[in-house]
This record gives C-alpha cells, structure tokens and sequence, in this order.
C-alpha cells in the first residue's frame, strides 16, 4: 500500500500543493494540440477491499496486488482525478468530484481549483461521465446552489434516464439505495440546464462520446482530439491499476452490470493499446495521466 511519504515523493514533480489543513491534492498536465488537459485532485477515496475484491478467487487477485505491493486484506486508496480541459476560452470539466458530504479525504476539487487560479464562475462546461457520487456529487455547493453557476452541463442521455427514474431507488439494491437518492436531488438542481447526448455524438468541438457501460447503466468516456492528438477520458470504464488491468476480463462488484463492464473493459483496453492512445483515469494513480502497455500479455498504467 502506498505510504504519504511515498506519495509525495512520487507526485513531486507532477505539481503539489498541501494545505494549511494538512490536506494533500497533486496536479498533473498535459498540452494536447493548443489546448491544455489538467488533472486535478479532489482527494482521496478509502474503501473496504471487498468493494472491488469480493467473490473474487483469493488465488487469482492476490498475486497480481504483490506487483503493487498490495495486500487483499488492506483497505484501498484510490485517487480521485477530474480532468479539466483549457482551449481557446473554454473551461471544461469532466466530473466534478464527490463534494463534502459523501466521503472524508475528498471533496478538494474547488482548492485545487483554486490552486490553478481558475474560480468555479470561470468553468463553461461541466461533462459527466456517469452519476456516481465521487463524480457528481461536488455539482452543488455547501448551499445545495450550483457550484458551476455559469456553466452549460452536459449528460448522456442513458445516464440521466436511469439515475433520474424515481423508481431506481427501489431497483438498485439496498447498498447502493443511498447513492440513487443522493444523484436525484443533485440531478433535480440540474434540471433547467442540463443538456442530453448519445453514443458516439461529438458534444463539444474537439470532445466525442463513448459510451462505456457498465459500471453504471449508461457510463460515458471521451474521446479529446486536437489535430492529430488524442486522450481518452476513461472515467471509471478502467477503474483500478492492478486488476483491471492485469484481468480486465473479471467481473468486478465496484460495477453495477459486472459482465457488461468487463467486456467493455477488454475492448477498450485492446483499442487505447493498438491506438498508442494516452488516457486519463478517474482513479488511477499519480494524477491518472499516462499511457496503457502491454507486459506478459497483462495490461499496465504507465503514468507520464
């Protein structure tokens, strides 16, 4: 398990800041034609292990932890990274983190923000990829206001009808109960201003839809092209370092269609690999900024 000294010593040169809290964000960047990509910090996450492990052979997972000093009985930690696209006057997020009332250790996107000198009045578009509470919860304020006040928010289209069915919170199970109501009333402040996409559209010049379901109903990632440039924002389509690259093919209890999600998961990674693609993932370590390369025939993150 990575230590917070091994973490900073690992981020120093990706960009840091620590708070006067003792609070930790990294940031990282990458130019991508004219336009800037940065991955900013809204924390970190801690999870029991069985939130991405359980039903899974012991046998078959611990092996690959070993590679990343990883133990199955320990908690894990992953990232939180949103991704922030700067062009030609645009301020485009992609998520915007957990907020303040989901989970310690998160909720940091608007210091980050603010680290990088840009105010929540200066984003133009807010893109998500799904409704999970890490990715949508930080759209309000302490206030229940809109935090991205001036901001056209955008949403596949699957994504919305399923979060924003008042019958889902009786469907999707008692331990996911919370996060339906939660994404309904986040969903409900966003009602006036919300804009619909499907598969495939490109919903901001430059930005293509790519839907990814599976770990949600109607999870989206982004495909962000400038010239001959291109990143894929993977949300949580690859939700993990180790397992989900090593075994992208095992059925993950993190996902709410585990089969779908990891047969997306295998073509997916198949596509950024041939494609020499980068990507940036919502929980991959080091600000989530790298590329995906193929060892042994297992997949792995090689940050920037």
């Amino acid at each position: 398990m990575i230590s917070r000294r091994n973490f900073l010593q690992a981020t120093a040169g990706a960009g840091l800041a620590v708070g006067g809290t003792g609070r930790l964000w990294a940031e990282a960047r990458m130019s991508l034609g004219q336009a800037e990509v940065l991955s900013l910090s809204d924390g970190r996450m801690v999870l029991p292990s069985s939130f991405q492990f359980g039903g899974l052979d012991p046998d078959v997972v611990q092996p690959v932890l070993d590679q990343h000093g990883m133990d199955l009985s320990s908690p894990l930690q992953p990232e939180v990274n949103v991704t922030l696209l700067r062009d030609a006057g645009r301020v485009i997020l992609f998520d915007t983190g957990a907020g303040t009332s989901f989970m310690d250790g998160t909720g940091l996107l608007p210091d980050a923000l603010d680290a990088v000198g840009i105010a929540p009045d200066d984003v133009t578009h807010v893109v998500f990829t799904h409704c999970h509470p890490d990715h949508l919860w930080g759209v309000l304020d302490d206030f229940d206001d809109p935090m991205f006040a001036n901001a056209t928010h955008l949403m596949g289209r699957r994504e919305w009808d399923y979060w924003f069915n008042p019958a889902t919170v009786d469907q999707i199970g008692a331990d996911r109960a919370s996060m339906a109501v939660g994404a309904r009333r986040r969903m409900e402040a966003l009602e006036d201003r919300i804009v619909f996409f499907d598969d495939g559209e490109e919903i901001l010049s430059g930005v293509a839809a790519r839907a990814t379901f599976g770990h949600s109903p109607g999870h989206m990632s982004f495909e962000l092209r400038q010239g001959g440039e291109s990143l894929m924002v993977l949300g949580d389509s690859v939700s993990n370092h180790h397992i989900s690259l090593a075994r992208p093919e095992l059925e993950l209890p993190s996902d709410q269609d585990p089969a779908a999600a990891a047969g997306v998961r295998v073509g997916l990674l198949d596509q950024i690999h041939s494609e020499k693609a980068r990507v940036i993932g919502y929980h991959l370590p080091f600000g989530g900024m790298g590329w995906i390369d193929r060892i042994n025939k297992e997949y792995v993150f090689v940050p920037m």
